[in-house]
């Protein structure tokens, strides 16, 4: 499929990625959803596109991978349209019993994506993320805008990094919380948007979580419990607490090239999540521990 011969080619503006998106209808109604790629990210578009396909056959409801190959802008993925409403819309509408089952269903969908292993060769997890955090703390230190009780996060972080010892690691989704979730015409949940997949410890897909908190706790709380269909043991706690510490850092150098408005958004997002953890003393957030008093 060299050339596009769709008889519709909608423009999708949402999102951040670089990439072309367009909802496509072919001539007989047919609807897909286009996504055309720099063809320097050929290799890294294939994968990710083989891997979605192994997420499908695990029977994770998400946009299908149908075709990928070469078109005259790039390299491109031509996938299953989903016709239905954003659940980061609709979230609040529901009721609370409602938005705790939608949040079972995301962490036990989460679980099957989590057991698509890791290449045996790949680095260790906490070679990986140890520069990770270096480059964030150094990042931040250099950003010349700070958010109170930052270093209450770095002492965090340096104090607990020997928990990244012996993870394990598992293909991830990349960016997994509400905002990248669907309800379809008959309410079901639907994954999408996997274009920030990598390989790294699962606990570590639980970062975006914040998003999802921040939507609903009680969607986050069934995220959690669906996962671990169980009481998620401290470990994941103390971890996830690192993870998110790891990521509000960089979050304000990365929100600079945006303007003021990102920039208070992530400084006030800073504050928030500092509260939750009781300036980093306490490891299970206040959001969880609410939730689950009802």
């Amino acid at each position: 499929m060299k050339d596009f011969n769709f008889s519709k080619m909608e423009p999708i503006l949402q999102g951040w990625s670089a990439d072309k998106k367009f909802l496509v209808e072919d001539h007989i109604g047919n609807k897909y959803f286009l996504r055309i790629s720099s063809i320097n990210k050929y290799d890294s578009k294939k994968a990710n596109f083989e891997l979605m396909r192994q997420t499908s056959a695990l029977g994770v409801p998400m946009c299908e991978p149908i075709e990928f190959g070469i078109c005259q802008d790039g390299c491109y993925s031509l996938q299953s349209w989903i016709d239905g409403v954003d659940l980061e819309s609709e979230i609040i509408a529901l009721s609370n019993p409602d938005q705790y089952a939608y949040g079972m269903e995301a962490g036990s969908l989460l679980k099957k994506i989590h057991s698509i292993p890791a290449p045996n060769d790949f680095e260790k997890w906490e070679n990986r993320f140890s520069r990770k955090i270096d480059k964030k703390i150094r990042g931040y230190h250099d950003c010349p805008i700070k958010f109170d009780g930052s270093e209450l996060m770095i002492q965090y972080i340096n104090a607990h990094r020997h928990l990244l010892e012996g993870r394990p690691q598992c293909y991830q989704h990349g960016d997994y919380h509400v905002g990248n979730m669907m309800l379809n015409r008959t309410g079901q949940l639907i994954i999408i948007d996997f274009d920030r997949d990598d390989f790294g410890d699962p606990w570590e897909e639980f970062n975006r979580i914040v998003w999802s908190a921040q939507q609903s706790h009680f969607f986050a709380c069934g995220m959690i419990d669906g996962y671990f269909s169980a009481s998620a043991p401290h470990v994941f706690w103390d971890l996830l607490a690192l993870y998110i510490a790891s990521n509000t850092l960089s979050s304000i150098p990365w929100a600079i090239p945006f303007g003021m408005k990102e920039i208070d958004i992530m400084k006030n997002q800073a504050a928030e999540i500092l509260g939750w953890y009781d300036g980093m003393k306490n490891t299970i957030p206040t959001w969880y521990m609410n939730c689950k008093k009802h």
